[in-house]
């Protein structure tokens, strides 16, 4: 009996069980251990993404934009968790979430994000780097039994987001941000601008200068765009209802052109007219639906700005026509902002009478007669001359004659209307050009990668003057060769939607 329970092998496993089944159960807990680490990672990792995408949407270079999206990290995202010790926990910004803003990012995704790339500065802030604060999770595996300081674990989670806006079929234009210095514009933020009747009804000279020349608020240049060159390439570029250029919010390329001939013939094509030499035929360069602006053509079918009978208030000859006018200050040189190239914003809508009873007619009794308006455009609230002009076609008042015998209708010989797209706006990328000239760009040539603040939209209220040779002085026509718009809107939080045909904005986590 003794020798048979000797040499028996039976029951022998239990002896291996009984020696690895410790090991066995503490592999079992580590695995089950990791796996909640593993899933309260990637639950934390899903808040910071979802963090710092709902933070990077917000970031389009306003002056609020820093204000935004802390306000979208603590309202707009609830995210959670139910593993750690603090079980079934919502994040909270600020509390469970450290965050910074970043005007850029390393070349190399496995390069450190150092200090040098934060900013505070709402107008830089493309990216935004969030954190959540590590958590903490107690293992089941008694870690301490064998040693371990702690029986806990902590684990974290960041993402990178970042924000960008381009514009598609776009003019090729930049234009100094004439709001770049809220003090010079009448304290007008760019925003305040656009948000507001008064300010877009401010009407703005725009200037273009020379090459490698100095740039202020309110002149405008060119872009580089699809490797075109020259400057009749530009021009068939601002002439064309279709010109084919995508532009991005991170960078533009300027290039000097022009700043006479076809480049400013071609503001004139979307005013029916085509100045001599200009040429430029096809239905993309067909007029605006509506091109009043206080000129009828002797004689030319398809004008040309120094041979067209202008409205003059001293000819009585031709005090029955008139276009959307520049602000009263223009013509005295009173203009209060941005060293006299923005106007206040009164205009002559309405009929005007001096402290004597004489009746000065405004736009709309020389136009329109005694045609109903809208209500709320009254003498305290007049409305901006790109309301006018809409307001004009969306009600069939295009036609409609002034005593002197001006419509809105564009000459049949300039090519049919083109009304997909609205030609008497242009588009630009607006730069803050003083700020960026402060850093060693040089605007009036070829740079690469300036920064845009926003794209934005401007009505041209009137064609570019041109005057008759050896008339060439300011009682002719005292802005011959500037281009006067109005701000009509623009891209980012505070546009108004007319944007959205042209933009595309993009956020995406980077890491």
């Amino acid at each position: 009996m003794f020798r048979r329970f000797a040499r028996s092998q039976d029951g022998s496993a239990l002896v291996f069980v009984t020696v690895t089944l410790p090991a066995l159960i503490g592999f079992a807990l580590l695995a089950v251990d990791a796996s909640r680490v593993y899933n309260l990672h990637y639950d934390l990792q899903k808040g910071a993404d979802a963090f710092a995408l709902a933070a990077a949407a917000e970031l389009d270079g306003g002056d609020d934009a820093i204000d935004r999206a802390d306000r979208a990290l603590e309202e707009l995202v609830k995210n959670s968790h139910s593993l750690s010790d603090l079980q079934f926990h919502t994040l909270t910004f600020p509390g469970d979430i450290t965050r910074r803003y970043l005007s850029g990012l390393p070349p190399d995704d496995d390069d450190p994000i150092t200090a040098a790339y934060e900013t505070t500065d709402p107008l830089e802030a493309q990216f935004v780097e969030v954190r959540i604060n590590p958590t903490q999770i107690t293992a089941i595996f008694p870690a301490t039994f064998l040693g371990a300081a702690s029986n806990a674990f902590e684990t974290s989670a960041s993402a990178v987001a970042g924000f960008n806006s381009a514009v598609c079929n776009y003019t090729p234009v930049f234009i100094c941000n004439p709001y770049e210095n809220p003090a010079a514009a009448g304290g007008l933020t760019l925003q305040n601008a656009v948000e507001t009747r008064g300010g877009r009804r401010r009407l703005i000279e725009l200037r273009s200068v020379g090459k490698d020349t100095s740039y202020f608020p309110g002149d405008f240049g060119f872009l580089a765009s699809d490797g075109r060159n020259g400057a009749r390439a530009l021009a068939e570029m601002i002439a064309s209802s279709t010109p084919r250029s995508c532009f991005s919010r991170r960078g533009v390329d300027t290039k000097p052109g022009q700043s006479s001939g076809p480049v400013k013939d071609a503001f004139n094509v979307r005013f029916g007219m085509q100045e001599p030499g200009a040429n430029f035929n096809g239905a993309q360069y067909g007029p605006a639906a509506n091109v009043r602006k206080g000129g009828i053509s002797n004689g030319n079918n398809c004008p040309q700005s120094n041979k067209m009978d202008w409205r003059d208030p001293t000819n009585p000859d031709l005090d029955e026509i008139m276009g959307l006018e520049p602000d009263f200050c223009f013509a005295d040189g009173s203009c209060p902002y941005m060293d006299g190239r923005m106007g206040d914003g009164e205009w002559q809508f309405f009929d005007k009478t001096d402290e004597f009873g004489n009746v000065t007619p405004g736009y709309w009794s020389i136009n329109h007669g005694s045609a109903p308006y809208p209500s709320d455009w009254t003498a305290g609230n007049k409305p901006t001359r790109y309301e006018v002009y809409r307001y004009e076609i969306d009600n069939n008042m295009v036609t409609n004659q002034s005593a002197d015998g001006e419509t809105g209708v564009p000459p049949g010989q300039c090519g049919a209307p083109v009304t997909n797209v609205d030609r008497r706006l242009i588009y630009g990328a607006l730069l803050d050009c003083q700020r960026l000239e402060s850093l060693g760009y040089n605007l009036g040539g070829n740079e690469k990668g300036l920064p845009v603040r926003a794209f934005a939209s401007f009505f041209l209220t009137e064609p570019v003057r041109k005057v008759p040779k050896g008339q060439e002085d300011e009682n002719t026509y005292p802005y011959a060769a500037s281009v006067f718009v109005e701000l009509v809107d623009v891209t980012g939080h505070a546009g108004r939607g007319t944007m959205d045909d042209f933009e595309r904005d993009d956020v995406q986590l980077y890491r």
